[in-house]
C-alpha cells in the first residue's frame, strides 16, 4: 500500500556518494521507453531522504504483547531491489536496507528519474509492515557484481562490456538462456572453468543482503528475515521459490537453480550447508504455480519407486509447508474447466487470473540466432496438460495448465497421493506477496499502484500489454500483489517462522483482513457469543494448517468455526466461504464453495459455526477458508480517469478487463485425514 509523489521543484544535494553503474538496466528501459536518459554517476538521494544513518539490533528480549491465543502480523516475504538483475530498483540504488526502510514507514526516492537519471519521486507505505523478507535472486549475484562494479576484475572484459552491458537484448538472452536450462551451466568467460570468480564475487551482496536484514530486525517491533529467490524457468515455466532463513545463521551462499535445478535438490543442498545443530534453519515458498505448465508437481527427476516418492515427500514436508497464493503475476488458488476435478464453476477463480483454460493466447517468442533475438507471433488456445506431461511457455501466458498449477487442485493430488504412498506431497499452507521489483514491499493499494517493475515513467506504460513483450510481467495483466499474514504470539523471527512452519497463516490481495478458521469435532454451536471464543476453539478444536483426526464414530461431522475481521482502514465484509475439497470412494476429485455467511450491507466481523453434514469419515478432505470483500474499483480504472480522455488506451473504454475487483483473503487448509 504505497502512495506516490513527485517535488517538481526538488533540488539535488550536493554532491556525494555515487550510485553504481546503471549501464545495463538503464539501456534495457530506455529501449523499450520506461525512461529517456540514464545517470551514470549520479548523487545519492539518501542522506536527503533518511534522517537514520544506521539501524542497530537491539538484544532479544520477550515482548510484552506475547500471546498465547495470537496475534495476526502482515507482512511481504517476496520483494526485489537493486541487487537483483532484472529490478529498475537498480535505476534508483534502492537497496536491500531501503526496502525495509520503506516497509517500516520511511520515505524513499522514486520514480520519476530527471533528465540525470536520478529520481525525484518519493515513496511511502500508508501503514508499516510487521515483518519482511527481501528476495533479491540468487542466480547471477556475482555474474551481476561483476559486470556491473568498476573496480570488479570483469568489468572491462568482452564479456560485460559487449554482451552484457551494451547489447540489451544479447545481455537479457543470456541470463534467460541459463535459468531456461533444465540442466544450468554458468558462462566460462566470466566465471571461470569452475565457477568460482562469480560465486566469490555473489558474497558481496549477500553479505549485504544479510546486513540490512540484520540491522532492521527489531525483536517485537519488526521482524525481517534473510532470504533470496531460487529462480528457474525451464521450458519457460515458473520454477521459483523463495528461500527464508529463521535467523542470522546462514550459509555463506544461497543455493541457485544453477547450483540445483531440481527442488528436491535445492532442499538436500541446502541440508548440506545450513544445520540445525549449529543454528541454521530454513523454509521454501513456491510461488506462480499459476504459470508452470505442471512442473511444479512433485517427484520431478526422482525414482519411480514409492521409497523415493516417500522421501520426497518427507522432506518436502519438513522444508516446503506454505505456498504463495496471490501476487502482482496473477492468482494461483484455482482455475475452472479442469476435467479431472467435479465442482460448478466459481466465478472468483477469474478475478486476476492470467491464465483462463479455453482461451485463446497470444504471445512473443524470442528466437536468439548468432547473438541476435527475432520474435515470432503464436497463438494457441489453452488446454489441460495431458496426464503427467509437462508444457512449456507459461512465463508467457501460455503451455497447459496441470492440476498442481493451482492450490485447489494441487490439494487434491496430495490427498490421493497420500493415500497411495502414505505421505502427502503437497501439503501446503499459503500467503500472498508483492513480487515487487521497485523495492517497496507492501505497495498494495489498488488506487496509487506504482508497477511492480517499474515506476510512473512512462504515463499509459502500465495500461499496455508488457515488459519487453512479456504480458505477465508487468502492466495491464498484472496487479500490486498481496501480504502474507501469520498468526502469532509475538513479532520475532522464531515466533513468526514457527507460525509459517505450523502453517498458522493466511494470505490476502492487499487488505488487512483477519480471518481465522478452526475445525473440532465437539465446537460448541454458539461458541460466536462466547467472551473467550478463541480460547475454547484451540481448546477444543485445530487451528488452520493443521489435522483433524477421525474419530471413532463414524457418524460424527466436524464443526468449522469461521471468523473474520475487516481491515480496520478497508472496506466491509461481504461473505464468509469455505471450500471443500474431497476424494470420493473411487479416488474422484471434488471441489465445492459453501457459502456459509453471505452480507449484502457488509459488516465489521463475520462469524459462524459451520457443521458439515454432508461429511463421510471414509473420505479424506482439506477446507480452507475464503473471505470475500465487495467490488471495488481496479487499479487500472484508477489510472484510466487520471488520463485525459483523448489520451485514454483502448483498455480503459472496450471491457476487456473488469473496471471492479473482489478483495479476499485466504486462510491455509485443515486436512480430514482418514
Amino acid at each position: 500500500m504505497v502512495a506516490t509523489w513527485y517535488d517538481k521543484n526538488f533540488e539535488n544535494p550536493a554532491a556525494g556518494a555515487t550510485m553504481h553503474p546503471k549501464y545495463f538496466l538503464c539501456a534495457v528501459l530506455a529501449t523499450i521507453g520506461l525512461i529517456t536518459s540514464c545517470n551514470r554517476s549520479g548523487e545519492s538521494l539518501q542522506e536527503e531522504v533518511f534522517e537514520e544513518s544506521s539501524l542497530t539490533q537491539p538484544p532479544i528480549m520477550a515482548c510484552g504483547a506475547h500471546s498465547q491465543l495470537k496475534t495476526a502480523f502482515f507482512g511481504d516475504l517476496h520483494v526485489h531491489t537493486a541487487y537483483s538483475f532484472d529490478a529498475p530498483a537498480y535505476l534508483m540504488n534502492l537497496t536491500p536496507l531501503d526496502a525495509n526502510r520503506f516497509a517500516r514507514g520511511q520515505i524513499i526516492p522514486f520514480f520519476p528519474l530527471d533528465e540525470d537519471g536520478v529520481a525525484i519521486g518519493r515513496a511511502k507505505i500508508d501503514r508499516p509492515l510487521d515483518f519482511l523478507a527481501v528476495t533479491d535472486h540468487s542466480e547471477f549475484l556475482g555474474e551481476w557484481h561483476l559486470c556491473t562494479t568498476p573496480d570488479s576484475p570483469m568489468y572491462e572484459s568482452d564479456f560485460c562490456r559487449d554482451r552484457f552491458r551494451t547489447d540489451v537484448r544479447a545481455g537479457l538472452a543470456l541470463m534467460g538462456r541459463v535459468i531456461s536450462m533444465e540442466s544450468p551451466l554458468r558462462y566460462k568467460e566470466l566465471c571461470g572453468e569452475d565457477g568460482l570468480m562469480c560465486q566469490q564475487h555473489a558474497t558481496i551482496p549477500w553479505h549485504g543482503i544479510q546486513e540490512a536484514a540484520n540491522q532492521s530486525n527489531i525483536p517485537c517491533i519488526f521482524t525481517s528475515f534473510i532470504g533470496y529467490e531460487y529462480t528457474g524457468t525451464p521450458g519457460n515455466s515458473n520454477y521459483h521459490r523463495n528461500v527464508i532463513f529463521r535467523n542470522a545463521n546462514v550459509p555463506e551462499l544461497p543455493v541457485s537453480y544453477i547450483d540445483a535445478p531440481v527442488d528436491s535438490q535445492l532442499w538436500s543442498s541446502l541440508d548440506d550447508v545450513c544445520d540445525r545443530e549449529d543454528g541454521c534453519d530454513y523454509l521454501t515458498i513456491p510461488h506462480n504455480s499459476n504459470l508452470s505448465n505442471g512442473r511444479m508437481a512433485p517427484y520431478r527427476r526422482i525414482a519411480d519407486t514409492v521409497e523415493a516418492k516417500l522421501d520426497y515427500s518427507t522432506q518436502r514436508l519438513k522444508r516446503e509447508p506454505i505456498m504463495e497464493i496471490f501476487q502482482h503475476k496473477g492468482a494461483s488458488e484455482c482455475i475452472n474447466g479442469l476435467s479431472s476435478v467435479l465442482g460448478a464453476p466459481d466465478e472468483l477463480c477469474n478475478i486476476e487470473a492470467v491464465r483462463e483454460i479455453g482461451a485463446t493466447e497470444l504471445y512473443l517468442v524470442f528466437d536468439e540466432r548468432e547473438g541476435v533475438q527475432s520474435a515470432r507471433q503464436v497463438q494457441e488456445t489453452t488446454q489441460e496438460c495431458d496426464g503427467d506431461k509437462v508444457g512449456s511457455y507459461g512465463m508467457l501466458g501460455a503451455g497447459c495448465v496441470g492440476l498442481t498449477d493451482f492450490q485447489r487442485s494441487g490439494l487434491l493430488v496430495g490427498l490421493k497421493e497420500e493415500l497411495r504412498i502414505g505421505k502427502n506431497p503437497i501439503k501446503l499452507g499459503v500467503i500472498a506477496s508483492t513480487d515487487s521489483h521497485t523495492g517497496t514491499p507492501g505497495a498494495v493499494l489498488e488506487s496509487s499502484w506504482a508497477g511492480a517493475v517499474y515506476g510512473e515513467d512512462n504515463g499509459t506504460g502500465r495500461l499496455q500489454a508488457g515488459w519487453l513483450g512479456l504480458p505477465l510481467t508487468t502492466g495491464i495483466d498484472g496487479n500490486p500483489g498481496g501480504l502474507a499474514g501469520v498468526w502469532a504470539e509475538e513479532n520475532t523471527r522464531d515466533s513468526i517462522f514457527d507460525a509459517m512452519l505450523r502453517r498458522e497463516v493466511f494470505g490476502t490481495s492487499g487488505p488487512r483482513i483477519r480471518p481465522r478458521l478452526f475445525a473440532g469435532w465437539g465446537l460448541p454451536d454458539d461458541l460466536c457469543d462466547a467472551d473467550d471464543m478463541i480460547a475454547k476453539a484451540y481448546e477444543k478444536g485445530v487451528p488452520m494448517g493443521g489435522d483433524l483426526l477421525s474419530v471413532e464414530d463414524v457418524e460424527q461431522q466436524p464443526k468449522f468455526l469461521v471468523y473474520a475481521t475487516k481491515d480496520p482502514m478497508g472496506r466491509k465484509l461481504e461473505a464468509l466461504q469455505l471450500i471443500k475439497g474431497w476424494l470420493d470412494s473411487a479416488g474422484g476429485m471434488h471441489n465445492e464453495v459453501i457459502s456459509v455467511i453471505e452480507d449484502l450491507a457488509g459488516a465489521d466481523s463475520l462469524c459462524s459455526v459451520y457443521t458439515d453434514e454432508d461429511f463421510d469419515s471414509s473420505q479424506s478432505a482439506y477446507y480452507y477458508l475464503r473471505v470475500v470483500e465487495p467490488s471495488s474499483p481496479r487499479w487500472h480504472t484508477y489510472d484510466c480517469a487520471r488520463l485525459e480522455e483523448d489520451e485514454r488506451p483502448s483498455v480503459c473504454s472496450d471491457g476487456s478487463y473488469p473496471e471492479t475487483i473482489r478483495e479476499m483473503a485466504w486462510t491455509s487448509p485443515i486436512w480430514y485425514r482418514y
